[in-house]
């Protein structure tokens, strides 16, 4: 459950988002204090009351509480249990796709059974879509039911079921679509014609480095040295429904460090002028942050707009559709296996003395790499 305060005549008032059969409904509490004063008293009197509502509803039997209601009341248990990116999905997934499915709608929690659970599996993966055209995916359904196990499981641990109805579901086969890569002369392509879009430093850097869109995003300029020539992943920038920065990568391991190539190296000390001139030119408009790729006045760039702006210009030039970065990223894999050894010796050895060895043991893929780069550059 949430809630929030609001002033009406001087004094605060308590409103409670509230779900009852699948629908949203506020319910208004007086605090009995007067506006002047009394802030901290009545997000105080919120919370604990929220408490209060919460427990209540999960002390009754489950035949008279409403499945969608403990679906609600397990969203708000895992808030601050779990990244504020995954809280996100498990949010627009519940709201979106499960509490609005009109079969399950007012039915309490005991009548929720595995047949009903498969139908609604089976649904999704048929018709499933917001828009109508068609079913979801395998990996969306898949999805789905992970969250309902998660919710029937806290419902267990809180004793109000002895049995999981979401054990023995029939879910359908993985996707496995088929990969379209990019050819070296695509990628030559699509960085000439989208070399005065603003979205090229994007395209490029994620052609050069194979990186996540969100560690792209993710550049601060302390991942750069100059001095040093490398390119540090420290950051990431993730957004379902609100941008989440975040001071760490996904995994341990996808904090890495590349060479910074010569290209890139201009490609970046370019775009920092650039800043530099902007933010003077701006003055105390210009928002201030340690993004590489921004916008003129500061604002960072966000992921919205690379997901939406890469298709039109692939569009708008007649290339072949494809997803942004994976499958502009994955045709570089041999040159990115090549990064990571010339990263390996560069950070272990301060020194590029490696062509025969690499050439010896990786065998053209060496050649392939750098004669691409040049191709691009």
């Amino acid at each position: 459950m949430t809630g929030n305060l609001q002033v009406k005549t001087g004094k605060y008032y308590m409103i409670f988002n509230i779900y009852e059969n699948g629908k949203r409904k506020q319910k208004w509490e007086a605090t009995g204090l007067s506006e002047k004063g009394n802030k901290r008293k009545a997000e105080k009197m919120l919370r604990d009351r929220i408490n209060e509502i919460e427990i209540e509803q999960v002390r009754r039997p489950a035949d008279e509480i409403i499945f969608t209601d403990c679906v609600v009341h397990w969203l708000n248990v895992v808030k601050d249990k779990v990244d504020p990116i995954t809280y996100q999905g498990y949010d627009l997934i519940t709201k979106r796709h499960i509490i609005s499915w009109p079969r399950w709608t007012g039915l309490s929690l005991s009548k929720i059974d595995r047949k009903l659970i498969q139908r609604f599996l089976d649904e999704k993966k048929e018709n499933g879509r917001l828009d109508g055209k068609g079913g979801l995916s395998s990996k969306s359904v898949r999805e789905f039911k992970n969250l309902l196990n998660l919710a029937f499981t806290q419902a267990i641990r809180e004793d109000l079921l002895t049995n999981n109805p979401c054990e023995a579901l029939q879910l359908p086969p993985k996707d496995s679509p088929e990969a379209h890569f990019y050819t070296l002369g695509q990628l030559n392509t699509l960085l000439s014609v989208s070399k005065d879009e603003p979205l090229y430093p994007i395209i490029k850097t994620a052609i050069v480095y194979g990186l996540r869109k969100s560690e792209i995003l993710g550049l601060k300029w302390d991942s750069i040295d100059f001095d040093l020539n490398t390119l540090s992943i420290k950051y990431t920038v993730v957004k379902v429904t609100k941008v989440v920065e975040k001071a760490r990568t996904k995994t341990k391991s996808s904090h890495r460090t590349f060479p910074l190539f010569p290209d890139m190296k201009d490609l970046f000390e370019s775009i920092k002028k650039e800043q530099e001139a902007n933010r003077k030119l701006f003055g105390a408009e210009y928002i201030q942050n340690d993004y590489v790729f921004c916008w003129p006045n500061g604002k960072p760039i966000g992921p919205d707009y690379v997901s939406h702006k890469f298709p039109k210009i692939l569009k708008k030039y007649g290339l072949p559709h494809i997803r942004f970065p994976h499958q502009l990223s994955s045709g570089t894999l041999a040159g990115r296996l090549c990064i990571q050894v010339l990263s390996f010796f560069r950070l272990r050895f301060n020194r590029y003395r490696i062509p025969r060895l690499v050439k010896k043991n990786c065998g053209n893929i060496y050649s392939f790499h750098f004669a691409g780069r040049h191709m691009l550059s």
